[in-house]
């Protein structure tokens, strides 16, 4: 696929454009966004990355439209599953929920800009270096095997050195001031916590990128696919995050779904890598297979994972939610401010 740099522009300025204007929103009414309201924007942004791929598939080929659908697909699964993170943050952080839309889209813009910058450095290396794709294959079964051999109480996220940083460098009060991020007291400049909630978002949403942007270049070369198809998952984050936030708990086998996906494209990498490179045996698996292992197994993820919350009872559900709040990551989280 030849991308013009005139297409890049577009895409770019276009992805601000909806990031100004979703700023514009959110400054101008800051508000906890109604469950139809939510319904409604994520109905928008999941429509538009659908015609997206449509437009794709039409105008270049029916190989690209595949490769992005996956790759939306798959980081969109795996955003999924970083919104339980955001939920503890925002919880031990005890963000006002009037506020928590601004966190989010503030956090999430930083994160695009930062993706941008690791796509791009991605990009480069494969080009240069085609045994690159060995590591990213050998990382993805690792990560694989992490998620799927995982306790519910372990670690979902490790000491953020960015948050360390920022607590030693950046004084901050103890309390928010409305959605400043600085404030004045007794003429000495301070941050208040809404600074330190953005900047944790927006970090910790780049470390798992560490397994998103090699999973979706398993899955295409072309760094505008690997680029949109994040931007898509993305942008939708912030009302998927008040959407289905209380529905988290209930997708009990979403990280073995997910072992499943990055299992899969980790050894398609590795495959690959060794036809490259010569070895006979080793066969390339077409977008179209990595497309319905990828969807198939994330419907019947979705399914297995509400049949067995409807049949919790209520109880376990509150002793899961009660777990939640006590998880060991967020109280690491608020010891090391």
């Amino acid at each position: 696929m030849d991308v013009s740099s005139t297409m890049w522009i577009i895409t770019i300025v276009a992805t601000i454009g909806v990031l100004a204007v979703d700023f514009v929103i959110v400054a101008l009414k800051p508000h906890e966004p109604s469950l139809r309201e939510a319904t409604i924007w994520v109905s928008i942004y999941v429509s538009l990355a659908v015609l997206f791929g449509l437009g794709l598939t039409v105008f270049v080929d029916g190989t690209t439209g595949g490769e992005f659908f996956a790759g939306w697909l798959t980081e969109y699964s795996l955003s999924v599953d970083n919104l339980f993170v955001f939920l503890l943050i925002m919880a031990k952080f005890a963000v006002p929920r009037d506020y928590q839309q601004k966190v989010l889209l503030i956090g999430i813009a930083l994160s695009l800009v930062l993706r941008g910058i690791f796509i791009a450095l991605g990009a480069e290396a494969i080009e240069r270096f085609d045994w690159v794709f060995f590591i990213f294959g050998a990382f993805l079964v690792y990560t694989a095997w992490k998620l799927a051999t995982a306790d519910d109480g372990e670690e979902e996220f490790k000491e953020n050195p960015v948050l360390r940083a920022t607590a030693r460098i950046l004084p901050s009060t103890d309390e928010y001031r409305g959605a400043s991020l600085i404030t004045r007291i007794d003429g000495k400049r301070l941050v208040t916590p809404m600074l330190v909630v953005m900047i944790a978002i927006g970090t910790t949403d780049l470390i798992f990128a560490l397994d998103s942007i090699p999973a979706i270049f398993g899955l295409t070369k072309e760094p505008y696919i690997v680029f949109t198809a994040n931007v898509f998952a993305l942008m939708g984050l912030r009302q998927l995050y008040f959407l289905i936030g209380g529905l988290l708990d209930r997708l009990v086998y979403l990280s073995y779904g997910l072992a499943i996906v990055l299992g899969f494209i980790g050894v398609k990498l590795i495959l690959e890598a060794a036809h490259n490179n010569g070895v006979a045996w080793a066969p390339e698996i077409p977008i179209l297979v990595s497309l319905s292992v990828i969807l198939v197994t994330l419907t019947v993820t979705a399914v297995l994972s509400l049949m067995k919350s409807a049949s919790m009872s209520k109880k376990e559900r509150a002793g899961k939610a009660e777990r939640v709040m006590s998880h060991p990551m967020a109280e690491e989280f608020l010891d090391e401010r």
